[in-house]
């Protein structure tokens, strides 16, 4: 395997799907921290709100290197930003910093990654991607300004795949299909380890609605709620030309919900983050409007329900990664 400026970046890009769709309404961004050769941190950013992946790297790196410090007791980006500039000590001067999007160059939530690297005074920035985002843009530019050894287009293609759903949700609506399967493709009765149900449970507590077939909520009485992490529950749409439904159904009880019972699928863009929880049947109803299929895959084989015939769809495998035991396999259509 050759070590070049790639292998480094896609550490970066693997490192950022593990919190593929959690950083809503943020991108989700990857960092790797290379000093002479070795790497001192692989890092992402984890939630909106949270540090920015860089900082999450630099601190790593930093802590690597001087265990014992008490940058180990910062945890806000104003903390680490802060302390990395005054007590820095020209340590990341012989450094690579490897992003998967240009550094923000704006004030908000959270201080300017792009400040902070001017400070620090890296050896050379690697980035993979321009950051759409006018607002937060101009990274690259500055740290040029600031005499940085910066370049851009470093793995661009993977990079663009991993902040699609940020530019789909960022111009209009991003839906995403989610499905938990065995090897097989079974689709029925509990499937999932209680950690991939923790996974699915953070997405509802992300998004801002979830879309379930009428028969689907007939049949499994469901609650669509967030509980196994104590999280926000989303809206409901339920696709149904019938609009009775047993209002004893729990996902109808959750407080602070509305539910909408509807079959035009046109309200999907009144939201910006939709999560498609269904079957075969509405995964081929919704196949010219899905941007991403998300499968979750037990390492099983079980008798139940499969693919329909009728279904005949191709896809691209965007990215793979484990969630414990099982696979997770993001997949857009070709």
């Amino acid at each position: 395997m050759k070590i070049d400026d790639n292998f480094y970046m896609k550490l970066a890009i693997d490192e950022a799907w593990k919190y593929q769709l959690l950083t809503y309404p943020n991108p989700a961004v990857g960092c790797t921290v290379v000093k002479n050769g070795e790497i001192l941190a692989i890092e992402a950013h984890h939630e909106a709100g949270k540090p920015h992946a860089e900082v999450n790297a630099l601190k790593a790196a930093y802590i690597k290197k001087n265990p014992n410090d008490l940058l180990k007791m910062k945890n806000s980006s104003h903390e680490i930003h802060d302390y990395l500039i005054k007590n820095h000590n020209d340590f990341f001067n012989d450094c690579e910093i490897y992003v998967t999007l240009e550094p923000c160059n704006h004030i908000g939530k959270t201080p300017a990654c792009a400040n902070l690297l001017k400070e620090l005074k890296p050896k050379r920035v690697i980035i993979a991607h321009k950051d759409i985002n006018k607002e937060a843009s101009g990274g690259y530019e500055s740290l040029k300004e600031a005499g940085i050894d910066v370049s851009l287009g470093c793995m661009e293609k993977e990079a663009y795949k991993l902040l699609y759903p940020f530019i789909k949700w960022k111009s209009g609506t991003f839906i995403f299909f989610k499905m938990a399967m065995t090897l097989n493709g079974s689709i029925d009765g509990k499937i999932s380890s209680n950690q991939t149900l923790a996974f699915t449970h953070t997405l509802r507590d992300k998004i801002d609605l979830i879309l379930i077939g009428g028969n689907t909520v007939r049949s499994d009485k469901p609650t669509l709620d967030a509980r196994y992490i104590v999280g926000r529950a989303p809206n409901v749409m339920i696709y149904s030309k019938n609009k009775v439904f047993d209002n004893n159904i729990p996902l109808f009880k959750v407080p602070n919900r509305e539910v909408i019972i509807s079959d035009d699928l046109f309200k999907l863009l009144d939201y910006k983050f939709v999560m498609v929880e269904g079957t075969y049947s509405l995964m081929e109803v919704l196949k010219e409007r899905i941007d991403f299929v998300v499968l979750l895959v037990s390492p099983k084989i079980r008798k139940g329900l499969n693919a329909l015939k009728e279904i005949d769809q191709d896809f691209e495998i965007i990215h793979e990664n484990m969630i414990g035991k099982e696979k997770i396999i993001y997949l857009k259509r070709k």
